[in-house]
């Protein structure tokens, strides 16, 4: 008997290796592990719990694939909405070294509590910032996500090179280079799971080129290599990403990515606006994986990523909120959303379609983590991670022929059911966390000391 049976959805999108779309589907779970998938033709199992997805999408939960939480503190900072990239960065330093351990565990909380409202199931997130005298923030993340039940991927981020080397962060938030690799070998000793079905992992993150030295991102290729855990960096973000590699290495992003050891499987770069034909072709070969941001992105006015044509040169595109100053809303499904339109605005209308856009939201990002078949899918042996959307009300009324392309064109949809690891974390479209007031009342207050306001 499986232990919970969710039923007559309208359709269960498996995104398999068939990509089998079964009508009048179900999922069985038993324990953390689905069980069995099959539509409503196939005879389902007796289970102890059963959930009716009637009018519902069900669907893979959601990956994202970068995020920087601490910056919802700072989220829709009236001075920093009008700047590109680097100005934005060095306007917004000031203000987060002032993070510490309470602050990143309620912004980590709400973070996540936010993505598991949009269908997201397994996030990473991209901590570069350790000011000195903060604490340990990477552990204060992660029991966030262990208290909120939610699938969790933190990078070891790090930065070491300051103003005063030619970089963008502020002195006292940088670290020497044997102190970054250092923190980084804890952190995988310390909470680094290698299991099936793990609920956390650790990858080695240093930030981008303009903000660690050359030496830093071969010696944590090194690192990586030597732990067998995965490897993220932010790459040819924007023009400005594009000069200053010029500028400082005498070569484009994609060759400083070469030379520097980090073209191999195990590595995936968030944003990648602007790689020509044959660095996408390189990219490819590599087996890199790329956080497609198409919000920040906008925000930013960093470009329209050519996701199109890196899938088709084998890139594993999955996608990324951003950190909240740059994208502020955390929403999975509107990145999907997004990432729909901006292909087809760039590559012609039938270029992006709401499969395309689910493909990334779930086995793309289940590529960039490496965790192919095991999370992002709906299918015998996967993690028990599922999404259920409610297709009804005055946003759907006629929107009949195609679920899947309701899902993403109409809306705005939230999840009606977020499950991890077998356990609810979001039912009947609400957080079921019963600590989610308080910790919005402590993020309220970080965020006005940490933005200088009355509160």
């Amino acid at each position: 008997m499986a232990d919970l049976l969710i039923r007559n959805a309208l359709t269960v999108a498996t995104v398999d290796a068939q990509r089998r779309e079964l009508h009048g589907g179900w999922v069985a779970v038993t324990g953390n592990l689905i069980e069995a998938v099959g539509a409503g033709t196939d005879p389902a199992p007796a289970a102890t719990r059963t959930i009716d997805a009637t009018d519902c999408l069900v669907t893979p939960g959601l990956v994202n694939v970068h995020h920087h939480m601490y910056q919802n503190l700072t989220r829709a900072y009236p001075p920093m909405t009008d700047k590109p990239l680097f100005g934005w960065l060095q306007s917004l330093y000031p203000l987060w070294r002032a993070i510490d351990e309470e602050s990143v565990y309620a912004s980590a909380f709400v973070g996540l509590a936010e993505l598991a409202l949009s269908g997201c199931t397994t996030s990473s997130d991209h901590l570069y910032l350790h000011p000195r005298g903060a604490g340990d923030l990477l552990s204060a993340e992660i029991a966030a996500a262990r208290e909120l039940g939610m699938r969790f991927h933190p990078t070891r981020g790090s930065m070491s090179l300051s103003q005063k080397d030619g970089g963008l962060p502020p002195d006292d938030v940088v670290a020497d280079d044997d102190e970054i690799l250092a923190a980084g070998e804890a952190a995988v000793h310390r909470h680094h799971d290698r299991s099936h079905g793990a609920m956390v992992r650790i990858a080695l993150a240093p930030c981008s080129p303009f903000s660690v030295t050359e030496q830093l991102m071969v010696r944590s290729a090194e690192l990586a290599e030597r732990l067998d855990v995965r490897l993220h960096t932010h790459f040819a973000e924007n023009a400005e990403d594009d000069a200053f590699s010029l500028a400082t290495f005498g070569c484009r992003p994609m060759e400083y990515l070469e030379r520097t050891g980090w073209c191999t499987d195990r590595t995936w770069v968030a944003h990648c606006v602007m790689p020509d034909d044959d660095e996408q072709r390189r990219l490819g070969a590599a087996g890199i994986g790329v956080a497609h941001c198409p919000s920040s992105n906008l925000i930013l006015a960093s470009g329209i990523a050519p996701v199109v044509a890196m899938r088709a040169a084998g890139v594993k595109v999955g996608l990324g909120v951003d950190g909240s100053s740059s994208a502020d809303s955390a929403s999975l499904w509107m990145e999907a959303r997004q990432a729909m339109l901006l292909a087809k605005l760039r590559g012609g209308a039938h270029a992006g379609t709401a499969r395309m856009a689910l493909e990334m939201a779930t086995l793309g990002g289940a590529g960039c983590l490496g965790r192919e078949g095991e999370i992002g899918v709906l299918a015998a042996g996967a993690v028990a991670d599922i999404a259920v959307w409610k297709l009804t009300g005055p946003s759907f009324a006629g929107a009949l022929a195609d679920p899947i392309e309701a899902w993403l064109r109409c809306g705005p949809v939230s999840a009606w059911h977020t499950i991890v690891n077998g356990s609810f974390v979001v039912r009947d479209g609400e957080i079921l966390h019963p600590d989610l007031s308080h910790v919005l009342h402590s993020h309220a207050r970080h965020a006005a000391r940490i933005q200088q306001l009355p509160r």
